[in-house]
């Protein structure tokens, strides 16, 4: 039986060439090409941004069949009695208070209106979404002073599929900079080094192992 030697070592350098390649890969998620995410960020001290899905408790003082208990609509706005279609997305409680206290004016006198938020989401880039090889992701709204852990608490960890160490932070508020992150050893190993600092805006993305 005659064969091609060169077809045969063609094929061989194409195996080798393969593995070669997902070896750099492997080694490649498993140290990051990303700086390190940061520990610490400066301080945000803004007033809460009401977003689509909140539930808002409005209290019109002296007024309660105008008070209510509604959620924000996919729209960001809100209907209450004698109001409809009352934008609140991107307001501040107060700032909305004041708002329908200026819409309630011209058919009450005085109103006196306040707002309790319940059921927080916020608006998109108050909001931090992980996704990939998380147990549950989805977009967690943001609080003071959060970190990756928290993060990680609120969306049940790592799947069993997941390249920890691997994981990438983008951060919108840096014009979608990339950080690395040691979400195995954050996780796994209890590296409390390993944890980092967020802000809103920011996007974890968790990949899958290679093996």
């Amino acid at each position: 039986m005659q064969f091609n030697l060169s077809a045969v070592v063609g094929k061989v350098l194409a195996v080798v060439s393969v593995a070669l390649g997902a070896l750099a890969l492997a080694s490649c998620s498993s140290t990051g090409s990303h700086p390190p995410a940061p520990a610490e960020v400066p301080s945000l001290d803004r007033p809460y941004q009401i977003g689509p899905l909140d539930v808002l408790n409005i209290t019109v003082w002296r007024n309660p069949e105008l008070s209510a208990t509604v959620t924000v609509r996919p729209d960001g706005r809100i209907s209450m009695p004698l109001l409809n279609d009352v934008v609140a997305s991107g307001k501040n409680p107060t700032e909305l208070s004041r708002e329908i206290e200026t819409g309630l004016s011209k058919l009450i006198r005085d109103p006196s209106v306040t707002i309790v938020v319940g059921g927080f989401s916020g608006t998109f880039g108050q909001q931090i979404r992980i996704v990939g090889e998380a147990a549950r992701p989805q977009a967690v709204p943001f609080r003071q002073n959060m970190t990756v852990l928290d993060v990680m608490i609120q969306v049940g960890g790592l799947t069993d599929y997941a390249d920890g160490n691997a994981a990438v932070l983008v951060r919108g508020s840096e014009g979608g900079k990339q950080y690395s992150l040691r979400l195995k050893d954050l996780l796994k190993r209890g590296d409390i080094t390993a944890n980092s600092a967020v802000l809103p805006g920011d996007i974890i993305i968790v990949p899958q192992s290679w093996f």
